[in-house]
Parts: C-alpha cells; structure tokens; sequence
C-alpha cells in the first residue's frame, strides 16, 4: 500500500516503527511500541514507550512521535499516515487518549495501520482515522 503524502509504503512506516519500539523504556509492563508518523510534508518521525513507576505518567509512542513532531516540524504539522506496532505479538491501536491527541492533527482519511510485531503472524489491520476515532471532539479555536 503507497501513501498518498510521500514516497514511503505503509511496509515502511510499520519498518520505523517495529525498528523503535525495540528502543521502548517498559521495565514494568514489558510491553514495548513503536509509533511512526508520516507527516505531509514527506517526513517520518518516530516516538516509542516511556514507562514511569507510576503508570500515569507514562507517555505511549503515539504521543512521543507527535510532540517530536510539532518539537522538529512546528505546530503547523499534519499527519498523512501512522504505524503503531507492538512487540508483544497481537495488534494494538492506539489507547484512547492517542486517538484524541492524533485526531488533532491528522487527516480523517489518514490510514492508521497496527499489526503485531515483525515476527507474529498476526495480520495488520489498517483503517482509515476516521473509523479508528469514530467520534472526536472538534474544538476549534477561534483566532
């Protein structure tokens, strides 16, 4: 499958992110994800797993790429395709509070693609944002 914002295939995209998830901080749950973001001016940018003693403190992958993100690219910054994969073997989209804070910068139509890790035989599933967050909240600030 080609993305329609840049010269990356999905296989790609889940690639970056299998390759840091690998690099997650997770002592306490060992369950470790990678995220990879395909921005549309062409870029990927990737964020994994940051456990804290005290689970809510904890920042999933999907949240970490997209502070680097608008952190390297500015807040102007919108979203065209997203990889999530876990190494524990079995798909996982991304918690609800990802689906919210993603819904603010990505493209409805955008494909969201979460298979298990590379060596699971699970398959991936992908689907359009819109399906994945069927009911985001829509605030928009008025300038």
């Amino acid at each position: 499958m080609r993305i329609d914002a840049g010269t990356i295939s999905m296989q790609e995209l889940v690639a970056a992110a299998t390759t840091v998830a690998e690099r997650a901080y997770a002592p306490y749950s060992g369950f470790r994800v990678g995220a990879a973001l395909l921005l549309t001016n062409g870029e990927t940018v990737t964020g994994t797993n940051v456990e804290n003693v005290s689970y809510g403190l904890t920042i999933c992958a999907e949240r970490s790429a997209l502070v680097r993100a608008v952190a390297q690219f500015g807040p102007e910054i919108r979203i065209a395709a997203v990889a999530v994969v876990n190494l524990n073997g079995a798909p996982s989209p991304p918690c609800g509070a990802c689906r919210q804070v993603l819904a603010e910068f990505i493209d409805p139509d955008a494909p969201i693609c979460f298979p298990a890790g590379s060596a699971s035989a699970v398959s991936p599933v992908t689907l359009p944002f819109r399906e994945v967050l069927p009911f985001a909240s829509d605030l928009r600030l008025k300038r």
